[in-house]
C-alpha cells in the first residue's frame, strides 16, 4: 500500500467520518512516479469544450469593419486582438487563437449541420447521420474513474435534439448522444446536493436498479437471436444505452460512502432560466468552474447554443440584436459585421470571466487553468461556410501548451483537419498517443 498514490486514498479518506467537505487536490496526492518532476506532474489534467452556433464575424482583411472581426490582426506572438476579443487581452499568456482548421467530413454538408460533429469528426455525408464517439468521452473512458462524474455534458437547450440539430456535444463510444443538462438547480444538486434517504436506503435502491439491469441484459440475449440483421443493429444500440446506465449505477455505488463537496451557493442564481439568457450563461459557467474546482469531473462539454435552438436566439436578442441566425445571414450587409461582432463581444467576455476565475484559483504550483485545457469555438466561419473554424485554445500550461500566439493553418488553400487539434489535446493529457477520428498527427506549434 505504501507504494500506491496518496490520490487513491482521497476516495476513501472520508468514508464513515460524516465530514461534509471533500478534500481539495493536495500536493501529497501526486503519484510517486511523478515526485520531483515538473510543477504540473501528477496533478489532475482536465479538458473543457464549448461550442456556439452560426459562426462568427469574419470580414475580409481589407473590409472597413475589420476591427469587428473575430480573428486577430497579424499572426504569431505579435498578434493584436480586434475590439471583438479585447476582453481576452489580460489572458493572452494563456491563450492561442486558431484559424484554418475544419473537419473534412463537414466541409460539404449543410451549413448548419456541423454542430453534431464538432467533437467527433464523424461522416454525415449523404443520408448517413450516424455519429461516432466524441473526444471528451475518449478522455472519460481513460480518466473518468478518478472522479465522481466521468464527464459532464451541458447544454443551454437541453436534451439531445436530432441528427444535424444536436443539442449536445457529447457522444458515447457507439455514437449515441448524451443528453445535455440545462437546469442550473438540477446540475448543482447532482454535483453538490444532498441525496435523499440514508446511505443504506440509497444502497438498496442502487442494488435494485442493478438487479433490474441484470435481468434486462439476460433477457436481451434470448431476444436478440430472434431478430433480423437490421433489428439486431438497432437492438445493439439499445443495449449500449443499457450498459451506459449500468456503468453509472456502478459508479454511484463506488462513491456512495464519499460525501459530495460542500460549496457556497450564495452567489449562484440557481433559479435562473433561459428566460434571462445572459444571467443563465453566467450561471452555467459558474457551475463548470465549481465542477472543476472541486475535482468532481475532469471532462466537461457545453453546447452554449444549438443550431435552431431557441435559447441560442434568446442570447443575442437579450442584447437588442436579432436572432443569431439573422445575425449570421446579415453579416455581409451594411453594419452586419458590427452587429454580429457585438454578439461575439458578449461571448468573449463570458469566456474571459470563466478563464480568469480558473487562472485566479491556485492549484499545485500553478493555477486551475494551468491544469485545464479549454477549447472554445464554432463549426462555421461565416454562415453556411464550414471552413476556417474560429477557435480559441486556452490553459493547459502544465501539460506543455504554449500560448500568446495566433496560428493560422491551411495556407495551401485547404484547411487542416480539426481532429489534429483534438488529438493534440488528448495526447498532452496522456490519453492517447496514436490518433483520434481522422487526425493526421498532432499540432506541434501548440506545445513546447
Amino acid at each position: 500500500m505504501a507504494e500506491k498514490s496518496c490520490y487513491i486514498n482521497r476516495r476513501t479518506f472520508l468514508k464513515g467520518t460524516g465530514v461534509a467537505l471533500a478534500l481539495p487536490f493536495l500536493d501529497c496526492m501526486r503519484t510517486p512516479a511523478h515526485a520531483g518532476k515538473s510543477a504540473g506532474a501528477g496533478l489532475p489534467k482536465r479538458l473543457c469544450a464549448i461550442h456556439f452556433p452560426y459562426g462568427a464575424s469574419v470580414p475580409a482583411e481589407d473590409h472597413e469593419d475589420r476591427e469587428w472581426g473575430w480573428f486577430p490582426v497579424r499572426e504569431g506572438s505579435g498578434f493584436r486582438f480586434t475590439k471583438v476579443l479585447q476582453s481576452m487581452e489580460p489572458l493572452r499568456k494563456y491563450t492561442t487563437m486558431i484559424g484554418g482548421l475544419s473537419h473534412p467530413t463537414g466541409r460539404h454538408i449543410g451549413g448548419h449541420d456541423t454542430g453534431d460533429i464538432f467533437l467527433t469528426g464523424a461522416d454525415f455525408s449523404g443520408a448517413n447521420f450516424t455519429n461516432t464517439v466524441s473526444f471528451d468521452q475518449i478522455a472519460a473512458a481513460k480518466i473518468g474513474h478518478e472522479t465522481r462524474f466521468a464527464s459532464l455534458a451541458l447544454s443551454s437547450d437541453g436534451g439531445i435534439g436530432m441528427p444535424t440539430r444536436s443539442k449536445t456535444l457529447s457522444f458515447t463510444q457507439s455514437g449515441q448522444p448524451i443528453p445535455g443538462l440545462d437546469k442550473p438547480q438540477q446540475i448543482f444538486d447532482s454535483l453538490f446536493g444532498i441525496d435523499g434517504g440514508t446511505i443504506a436506503e440509497r444502497r438498496r435502491r442502487l442494488q435494485t436498479e442493478t438487479s433490474l439491469l441484470d435481468r434486462v441484459m439476460d433477457q436481451s440475449k434470448f431476444l436478440r437471436n430472434k431478430l433480423g440483421r437490421q433489428d439486431q443493429e438497432k437492438y445493439d444500440e439499445y443495449l449500449t444505452s443499457v450498459r451506459d446506465i449500468e456503468q453509472r449505477v456502478v459508479r454511484s455505488q463506488e462513491w456512495l460512502d464519499i460525501p459530495k463537496p460542500k460549496v457556497d451557493a450564495s452567489e449562484l442564481n440557481l433559479e435562473v432560466t433561459q428566460e434571462a439568457p445572459l444571467e443563465y450563461m453566467e450561471t452555467m459557467y459558474d457551475l463548470m468552474y465549481l465542477a472543476f474546482r472541486t475535482d468532481s469531473t475532469r471532462a466537461i462539454t457545453y453546447m452554449l447554443g444549438a443550431m435552431n435552438g431557441e435559447t441560442s436566439n434568446q442570447f443575442s436578442k437579450a442584447l437588442g440584436l436579432g436572432s443569431q441566425h439573422e445575425l449570421a445571414h446579415g453579416a455581409g450587409k451594411p453594419g452586419g459585421f458590427i452587429r454580429q461582432g457585438t454578439w461575439n463581444i458578449c461571448l468573449a467576455e463570458n469566456l474571459a470571466r470563466f478563464l480568469q476565475k480558473m487562472a485566479d484559483t491556485p492549484e499545485g504550483d500553478g493555477s486551475l487553468l494551468d491544469n485545464t485545457t479549454v477549447l472554445f469555438g464554432t463549426s462555421n466561419s461565416r454562415t453556411h461556410n464550414n471552413h476556417n473554424y474560429p477557435l480559441i485554445l486556452a490553459g493547459g500550461g502544465n501539460m506543455g501548451f504554449k500560448h500568446n500566439q495566433y496560428l493560422s493553418y491551411g495556407k495551401g488553400g485547404e484547411d487542416v483537419p480539426m481532429s489534429n487539434l483534438l488529438f493534440t489535446m488528448l495526447n498532452r493529457m496522456n490519453i492517447t498517443d496514436t490518433r483520434f477520428s481522422d487526425s493526421q498527427g498532432d499540432l506541434s506549434d501548440l506545445y513546447v
